[in-house]
């Protein structure tokens, strides 16, 4: 029988976006980041570098992704392993949410542990919650509903500034954070009880252990060899989400304050800008995956972020406020474009029985990548206490470079073994 999704499914489904984009603008991209600048001089001597917050966020955030990567592929198989997949969306999701609602009520220290721990919860449910895409679409409009749930969830980052707007002159950073983490919880509820999901039977054998997790990490690995294009790909994809995952865990905001010379304020009203163009950029972009295909339409953001990078080193370089508002723009249609072809490209050349597993290991190299990229911003920044536009330079040849991996990765249909595929329930 075919597999026919509900709008309620749907609907659920995209909340999640919504839900988990609050948390990843509210608090990766914008209040934290500008919460701990404001108050480094509280972290201890070794994560302040040269008295600015680069170093801080760089560890926490890099110690955060390790968790990831070594947890991402083993949460993901057990999700492949027996259904329902939201009883692990539920406490990767808590995992996120609780320590958000205590963020800037500890110290600026105990502020960073807290932040770190969110990023794990984060990461996972999104791995899990990238698994359950095709338990709400179609094979053929897959591109339009990831480009639905892209564009759903930039309305999230609207969410997250007008919490900003609206609490944070009057009430602080503590009020904020607290509302964003409620906020991603009441937004993330449908999708724990209302999406109906595929039926799946229990895979042979008990499921990954925990303490066989990084067995189960290099296991995963050498599968993708088994199958065309998976390895390469997620090569490629570790290079370009470098570029990408470094700005938005926060140091977009910090290059913005120190060298352009925007306030907070603006800060916060260029992301409008950014957040336009993200929704526009999902919602064309999920219509041109399922006209052009998701490796076409990738080159072509891929393309556009060189662009906006060059944009952006030239607007730090003169210290141009005037260049940074096209940029905003520009960067935002190509990040919600990224995310829509990215998520589809990756569900189209992998086996249904290992999706989840295989989403794992589609987090794991994002996720890496975000461990290099702050290193490496550090490295320039704070070591060898060069310009922010020198980092960025830095982070637009790893984007190049996943560019140039990608061009020999097919994205067309595959003919799938018996045993690549999910059994009848």
């Amino acid at each position: 029988m075919t597999w026919r999704p509900t709008p309620l499914s749907l609907v659920s489904w995209a909340l999640y976006d919504l839900a988990n984009t609050i948390f990843a603008l509210g608090v990766g991209s914008l209040y934290f980041a500008s919460w701990i600048t404001d108050n480094v001089e509280g972290l201890p001597s070794l994560l302040r570098g040269n008295g600015d917050a680069d170093l801080a966020l760089a560890v926490v955030v890099d110690a955060a992704m390790v968790v990831v990567i070594v947890l991402g592929p083993w949460i993901g198989a057990r999700s492949d392993h027996r259904g329902p997949r939201a009883r692990y969306l539920i406490p990767a999701t808590v995992m996120a949410v609780v320590p958000t609602s205590f963020l800037a009520t500890a110290s600026p220290f105990g502020s960073l542990l807290l932040y770190g721990l969110a990023l794990v919860g984060f990461n996972l449910g999104a791995v899990v919650y990238d698994a359950m895409l095709p338990d709400v679409s179609t094979p053929e409009n897959i591109g339009r509903v990831s480009g639905i749930g892209i564009a759903v969830g930039y309305l999230g980052s609207l969410a997250a500034w007008g919490i900003g707007e609206a609490l944070l002159d009057s009430h602080g950073y503590p009020v904020v954070f607290r509302s964003i983490a409620v906020a991603f919880l009441l937004f993330a509820l449908p999708s724990f009880f209302l999406v109906r999901e595929r039926p799946r039977p229990a895979a042979a054998g008990p499921p990954p252990h925990l303490a066989g997790s990084l067995r189960h990490l290099v296991a995963a690995w050498r599968r993708t060899r088994l199958y065309p294009g998976v390895t390469r790909f997620l090569v490629g994809r570790f290079f370009y989400t470098d570029a990408v995952n470094t700005l938005i865990a926060g140091f977009l905001t910090i290059y913005a304050i120190e060298e352009v010379g925007f306030s907070d304020a603006q800060v916060r009203d260029l992301l409008i800008v950014a957040i336009a163009g993200s929704i526009l950029g999902g919602l064309l972009g999920g219509r041109l995956v399922d006209v052009v295909g998701p490796r076409r339409l990738l080159h072509w953001t891929l393309h556009t972020w060189v662009v906006a990078f060059g944009i952006g080193i030239a607007a730090g370089a003169a210290g141009s406020q005037a260049l940074a508002w096209p940029l905003g723009a520009l960067g935002g249609l190509a990040l919600g474009s990224t995310w829509a072809a990215d998520r589809v490209y990756m569900q189209r050349i992998s086996p249904p029985r290992f999706l989840g597993e295989f989403y794992g290991l589609y987090a794991t190299v994002g996720r890496f990548a975000t461990i290099l990229g702050p290193l490496l911003w550090g490295l320039v920044v704070t070591v060898l206490g060069l310009p922010r536009e020198v980092a960025l330079g830095v982070l637009l040849a790893l984007l190049i470079a996943g560019r140039v991996i990608l061009h020999k990765v097919d994205d067309g249909a595959r003919e799938w073994a018996e045993a690549d595929l999910v059994p009848e329930a």
